[in-house]
């Protein structure tokens, strides 16, 4: 019975997480595929986050997330203390340079995105999304807390272990060899680059962010821009300027 209870739990969050894939609302039958569960199952799972409050249907009968759920996600979000910290610094990042600015975390061998905020005008449509999640090896923020965390080769070569490394671009590093050398320049220069590394056209610096220790730190804080608008040496020269809005202080 515990055993049949865990299955059912389990599908009712399988669907959960697939409603959040489609923000335009998700049909049965189409929702009983994607779980490979049979459509009265599906619906049942489905009736279960309605009766939460976590799930709805729209005037076209396809189901989407609810809105205690997305009122739970948001609240947790801005209560968060590194979140509530960090916003004025992504505020005045962002004035600064116009540009879009993030903060995120490690989690593995990814990067997952804390808080992120766009310009009003010229805002860059990026792949970043809050909770969402970019290839720590190239993209700036994961670079500098990979620096952090990965001091020496064999640490390096025990992240990467038997994975072939996502190259999103030809920039990419692809291999442990390169990654290491990677970090090592970053521990030396005391910042992280992405030049159109992940996403072709954009580029990033990165500074690590102590919201929650002086000696580790909680995150890492990002500019990232177009490359013809704003190219990366423009922000490497600007990152005394970066480095005192991220500390309060001159760094230098």
């Amino acid at each position: 019975m515990a055993d049949a209870k865990l299955v059912g739990s389990d599908r009712v969050l399988a669907v959960l997480a697939e409603l959040a894939r489609h923000p335009n609302g998700i049909g049965l039958e189409e929702m009983a595929r994607a779980v490979d569960s049979s459509k009265p199952t599906a619906h049942r799972a489905l009736a279960s986050l309605r009766r939460a409050g976590f799930a709805a249907q729209n005037g076209h009968g396809r189901y989407l997330l609810g809105n205690e759920f997305l009122r739970m996600a948001f609240a947790h979000q801005e209560a968060r203390p590194d979140h509530v910290r960090v916003m004025p610094v992504l505020e005045a990042l962002c004035d600064r340079y116009g540009e879009t600015v993030h903060y995120a975390v490690l989690d593995g061998t990814s990067v997952v995105y804390r808080s992120k905020l766009d310009p009003p005008a010229g805002a860059v449509r990026l792949t970043s999304v809050v909770g969402g999640r970019n290839p720590a090896h190239c993209t700036a923020v994961g670079k500098m807390l990979l620096a952090e965390a990965l001091r020496d080769e064999d640490a390096v070569r025990a992240w990467v272990g038997d994975r072939t490394l996502e190259r999103p671009s030809e920039r990419s590093i692809g291999t442990a060899e390169e990654l290491h050398a990677e970090l090592v320049r970053i521990r030396d220069r005391g910042y992280a680059t992405d030049d159109q590394e992940n996403e072709p056209g954009v580029n990033c610096v990165a500074v690590p962010a102590y919201l929650t220790s002086p000696t580790v730190p909680s995150g890492a804080i990002s500019v990232s821009g177009l490359a013809y608008r704003t190219p990366l040496r423009k922000l490497v020269d600007d990152l005394p300027a970066i480095h005192a809005i991220v500390t309060g202080k001159d760094p230098w």
